[in-house]
């Protein structure tokens, strides 16, 4: 039970405005070079079932619907990537307890555009998306941009016994069907 309330509670807090403070989306948001260039503050928040925050790795999905180009971000919780004219920041990810259904995989993330200001001389960085994505729920949560788009494709990380019971479990073609021992 407590397992479940620790999954739940991080989408629940998002939810209910617990997340990050976002601004509106039409108000340009400045990104620092030194923001960007450096690793942001790791949450203080830890969990005490599986793999701590600090050391969670997600991999997102960004497209550049202009060239269809893809790329894949492998990114930890609390850093910032700039790619090109986007900057993606990773707050947190989450998945469902291994035998919790429906599975679940989830990372909040904030995505900022470099874009030309209302005099079209000048470029400033927007925040297009500040929210939860969620791997098998797409619609969910969607980042609503005309040129770039961020989905999630993995949360790495594991629950306390779970590496230990795939490990030690022979899968059924090691296993030798006739029981005897053949030197």
């Amino acid at each position: 039970m407590k397992r479940a309330v620790a999954f739940v509670l991080p989408f629940a807090l998002a939810a209910c405005g617990g997340g990050p403070p976002e601004t509106p989306d039409d108000q340009a948001t400045e990104v620092p070079e030194t923001v960007v260039a450096q690793k942001a503050p790791t949450p203080a928040v830890e969990s005490e079932y599986g793999t701590p925050v600090e050391e969670r790795v997600a991999t997102l999905g960004l497209l550049n619907k202009r060239n269809n180009l893809t790329q894949d971000i492998e990114i930890k919780v609390g850093e910032t990537r700039r790619l090109g004219n986007v900057v993606v920041k990773l707050a947190n990810c989450e998945r469902t307890l291994p035998w919790e259904r429906p599975e679940e995989e989830g990372a909040f993330v904030q995505v900022f555009v470099q874009e030309l200001t209302g005099n079209g001389r000048e470029q400033a960085w927007r925040k297009v998306f500040s929210g939860w994505l969620f791997k098998n729920s797409p619609s969910l949560n969607v980042v609503e941009h005309p040129i770039y788009d961020v989905w999630v494709k993995n949360c790495a990380m594991n629950f306390p016994g779970e590496e230990d019971g795939s490990a030690s479990a022979p899968s059924t073609s090691e296993a030798n069907p006739t029981g005897s021992d053949e030197g």
